[in-house]
């Protein structure tokens, strides 16, 4: 019974993670094509890897009372966020390196300084909650996700760093770079997650 209400808890916070990415990533794809920032269109398609990552483990949570296959459904949701993740690196790089070589320089965006600024605070709060729940279960994939949020707290705090340049400062290139930052951590977590690796010292049970 106390595992079936963890399970339920999880469910509910991957419930909250699709809502909310859903919104986050339509808010801020629109604030950057808008505004021509590259960083804050690549911050809304790692907002939409969140709705899959979440819709993976709402799938992941259905079928915990499988016990022999709890760790190749696990693996399974890690290399499939793993491999969305590269596609993202690869598209951020390509963005940001052709923005730099063309002086592309975005307009300023407001609407993507506030998104970025609440998300600072809701993803840290989200990944507190999903990290309790996978060590509560045991689960490599709770804490790969938990760790997915994390690093959207990460980006956020890159997107409102190089957003808050170009407005106040008219630092044209700090958009592109700002998005370059982005791509080496994405290429980690996209590896480890081909790779079926979530965290050191977590295992199912």
């Amino acid at each position: 019974m106390a595992r079936t209400a963890v399970v339920q808890r999880g469910r509910k916070l991957e419930y909250f993670t699709i809502a909310w990415n859903t919104v986050e990533g339509l808010v801020a794809i629109s604030a950057g094509v808008f505004a021509g920032s590259i960083s804050l269109v690549g911050f809304g398609v790692d907002s939409f890897i969140e709705v899959t990552s979440g819709s993976v483990l709402l799938w992941r949570m259905s079928v915990d009372a499988n016990e022999h296959r709890r760790a190749t459904n696990e693996k399974r949701a890690l290399r499939f966020v793993g491999v969305c993740f590269l596609l993202l690196a690869a598209y951020v790089a390509y963005e940001s390196a052709t923005g730099l070589w063309l002086r592309r320089a975005p307009e300023h965006s407001i609407t993507g300084i506030i998104l970025a600024c609440v998300s600072l605070v809701v993803m840290p709060l989200l990944s507190r909650a999903k990290r309790k729940v996978g060590h509560s279960l045991g689960s490599a994939a709770m804490h790969a996700d938990a760790k997915q949020t994390e690093f959207c707290t990460y980006l956020s705090a890159i997107l409102l760093l190089g957003l808050l340049l170009n407005t106040l400062f008219s630092l044209w290139w700090s958009d592109p770079v700002a998005a370059l930052i982005m791509v080496p951590i994405i290429v980690r977590e996209g590896i480890e997650g081909v790779q079926g690796k979530a965290c050191d010292d977590c295992r199912c049970i």
